[in-house]
């Protein structure tokens, strides 16, 4: 094993081969038995790093986080505007009960019954109050909920949650100085008059063989990427914003879409959803077990009790309202960066690093699949348009070069 361990290191090309079988060998699972293919890429993280010796590289580390930051855009750009307004009113309901709630749960928790600090706990309340936007939005791509009404709504109050634990993070821990403002400024003036520009690319040379338009929006995520790490905030921020403001473009051009999520999902999310289970250490798991059961259990407990009364006052079924519930309960992106945030800052120790983001990891599988097996709404049959005909009977020639 060592010797092979060895070679990979040293191959680039066969270490790059490597995680693709895990890619591959997850797709086929998640096919046979039904469940979301980002929990079965966590899974085979999880497998790979504690039985195979695998571990990620710098530009694995890359792929992973560019992968995080172009799903994270991708859920922002399924928003579609006209639903957003329709259901503007009880995605922020949702959404901020979502936050609250279980951030005060368990950070009071974490200081009072797992005994540690003030700063530590706010690190594991802001952790723990995420929603996984990657998740979700994983599951509605594959579930079709994606193009539903309750599918919109919770990926809008997704965004609510995560803006809230960016929001506390900033606001605990942030250090203000001038790359900060910079970043602010330059993001404000570059999601103003983002739709604008988006339309003017695909309009002047969009839907060419070469893709300039995906290059153009590849080239505005890397900048407001780039800027926010120097101001010590996260790259799947901005991408989150820059999708939600083009989404009304992004609504009206399906394909682009389509060439966008292919790239994400073929190639780019596996490396996050397998990088995501390589943190998990079965011993550390197992020796911490108790705390990171009990973690889970505040978790969901508090989004149970902040998600699933709103779902009942604003009308959903209870099957609806199950459903939302568990999704909202996920956590994958946010959570696993608070966490390491807080490790590489010195706010928490490597034990309850571990224990942070195993619970994290958790809160990503177990309410999806609760959600998937037992809660999962049917999809409603969608007619099939005049332009969804003529665009699946365009010649080649005519897709490729308009």
């Amino acid at each position: 094993m060592t010797g092979m361990i060895g070679l990979l290191d040293s191959n680039v090309w066969l270490l790059a081969a490597a995680w693709m079988a895990l890619a591959l060998a997850a797709s086929v699972v998640s096919i046979r038995v039904g469940v979301s293919v980002a929990l079965i890429e966590i899974l085979a993280g999880v497998i790979a790093g504690n039985f195979l010796g695998i571990h990620t590289t710098a530009w694995i580390d890359f792929l992973a986080t560019f992968g995080s930051a172009l799903l994270t855009f991708l859920a922002g750009a399924e928003i579609d505007p006209d639903s957003l307004r329709r259901h503007l009113k009880p995605a922020l309901a949702i959404g901020t009960a979502s936050f609250f709630l279980p951030f005060l749960g368990a950070a009071a928790f974490a200081h009072w019954v797992g005994h540690w600090d003030r700063n530590a706990a706010w690190i594991a309340g802001i952790a723990l109050s995420t929603t996984s936007v990657a998740v979700v939005y994983a599951v509605m791509i594959e579930t079709g909920l994606n193009r539903t009404d309750l599918g919109k709504l919770i990926l809008a109050a997704c965004f609510v949650t995560d803006f809230g634990t960016v929001l506390a993070l900033g606001i605990l821990f942030a250090n203000f100085n001038g790359w900060l403002a910079l970043f602010v400024a330059v993001t404000c003036v570059m999601l103003w008059y983002l739709p604008r520009l988006t339309r003017f690319v695909i309009r002047s040379v969009g839907h060419r063989v070469s893709e300039p338009e995906v290059k153009f929006v590849f080239l505005v995520l890397f900048l407001l990427g780039g800027l926010a790490k120097l101001a010590q905030s996260e790259a799947v921020l901005p991408a989150y914003l820059v999708g939600l403001v083009i989404a009304g473009v992004f609504v009206r051009d399906r394909l682009l879409m389509d060439r966008m999520r292919s790239i994400a999902f073929s190639m780019l999310t596996p490396f996050y959803f397998i990088k995501a289970g390589l943190f998990v250490s079965l011993p550390a798991v197992a020796s911490g077990a108790l705390l990171i059961l009990a973690f889970l259990v505040v978790k969901m407990t508090t989004k149970l009790l902040g998600v699933w009364p709103l779902t009942r006052m604003f009308a959903f079924d209870s099957r609806d309202g199950a459903y939302t519930t568990l999704l909202m309960s996920t956590g994958l992106t946010f959570g696993t960066i608070s966490a390491l945030f807080g490790l590489t800052n010195h706010i928490i120790s490597q034990a309850q690093y571990t224990i942070l983001v195993t619970t994290v990891l958790g809160s990503a599988v177990v309410p999806t699949l609760l959600a998937q097996r037992f809660f999962q709404p049917a999809l409603p049959a969608f007619e099939t348009t005049e332009e969804d005909i003529e665009e699946m009977t365009a010649p080649v020639g005519r897709t490729v070069n308009e």
